[in-house]
């Protein structure tokens, strides 16, 4: 198989899709690695160790997508790639499909087969390629919220840990999943006062227990929430629908009653955002002022830390590509049913449920396709 690795181009996205040490292993199991020039030279990995492990570095994205049985990236296509589309084309990389109706379309026009890394499951129902970046971003997310929260980029001027005599600043945190959970590592850790708010009662007990009582914990209700985020300098939304639309817990007039120069931070903003008010923003553009209070919606917030978030990510990710290169695509999806369950588009059909509902198309599941 020829596997493609092309550099990424939505704005100021830095990691790439395959380090030189997958490339050396997919190589030695006899495929061939197509990597555009420079696609990891800001994740720290050079052209020349690529070439070192058999690599073939190409001048341009045309050279990648055109020959490629298999493309993998890190972040959905823009509109620029789309051309690159075509029948047979497995395309391997983060979709989040759902709120982006245009790429959707594109790939069903093409009949590509989209492998979302969002919706590929493990054996025990969970999501191995979603979790390392959602660590990176939870973790990213107090950092980001505690230099939003200074002054000179528009916040109250708080500092998350305190000082002697001086309260900490509060941090609340919707969603207690991987994101909420890195986000309470951190904050808890420079010393805030933390908040986390989910509708699982039996996560809450079991974050109750993890971080022994220091972590506040909070059912989710209109009450609860709204009351949580007005009093909160840091707001973190970290809801997870997997490939679905992020419900909108936080609404507008919650937002209104938060303290001025307040902080969010909406982590869910590539699916659709948790918090009414946002809108996706970028690397260039990260943050705008609405109702008073500092939003920031990367879409794309791992690509801040590109080598540690590329190493996170190909160590997840790597398995998968060795088994849809060495079986092919098709068989992989037959033997394999968290494969198939990263399935979105299939030759011309939409294979998944959630990107369905929020599109308001039909869909089928990629195994009777294939029957």
């Amino acid at each position: 198989m020829i596997i493609g690795v092309p550099k990424e181009v939505k704005d100021h996205e830095s990691r790439v899709g395959i380090t030189p040490a997958g490339a050396k292993a997919i190589v030695d199991a006899g495929h061939q690695v197509l990597v555009e020039h420079d696609a990891g030279a800001l994740s720290s990995f050079p052209d020349a160790d690529y070439q070192a492990v058999g690599a073939v570095i190409v001048p341009d994205a045309a050279a990648v997508w055109t020959p490629s049985d298999m493309v993998v990236k890190v972040k959905e296509p823009v509109e620029t790639e789309y051309a690159y589309f075509r029948p047979g084309l497995v395309l391997f990389t983060y979709l989040h499909l759902a709120p982006v109706r245009e790429l959707t379309g594109a790939l069903l026009e093409k009949k590509v087969t989209g492998i979302a890394y969002e919706t590929v499951r493990d054996g025990s129902g969970g999501l191995p390629l979603l979790t390392p970046m959602s660590e990176v971003a939870g973790r990213l997310s107090v950092q980001v919220g505690a230099a939003y929260l200074e002054k000179e980029h528009g916040g109250r001027g708080v500092l998350l840990g305190g000082v002697p005599g001086v309260p900490p600043g509060k941090v609340c945190i919707i969603g207690g999943g991987i994101v909420g959970t890195n986000a309470a590592k951190v904050a808890l850790g420079m010393g805030a006062s933390v908040t986390l708010v989910d509708l699982n009662l039996n996560r809450l007990r079991e974050l109750d227990d993890i971080f022994s009582g220091r972590l506040k914990t909070l059912y989710s209700n209109a009450y609860n929430v709204e009351r949580a985020v007005a009093e909160a300098d840091l707001v973190i939304g970290g809801v997870l629908i997997p490939g679905a639309a992020a419900p909108k817990i936080v609404t507008r007039a919650m937002v209104a009653k938060m303290r001025k120069g307040a902080v969010i931070v909406d982590v869910a903003i590539d699916q659709g955002g948790c918090i009414e008010t946002a809108h996706p923003t970028t690397h260039s553009e990260p943050s705008f002022l609405l109702e008073g209070v500092v939003h920031y919606c990367v879409t794309n917030m791992p690509a801040a830390v590109p080598n540690t978030s590329t190493l996170a990510l190909t160590n997840a990710t790597f398995p998968y590509v060795m088994k849809l290169a060495q079986r092919g695509a098709n068989a992989a999806i037959r033997e394999d049913a968290g494969i198939a369950e990263g399935v979105n588009t299939f030759q011309g059909s939409l294979t998944y449920r959630a990107v369905a509902l929020a599109q308001n198309r039909e869909f089928t599941p990629v195994r009777e396709l294939l029957a």
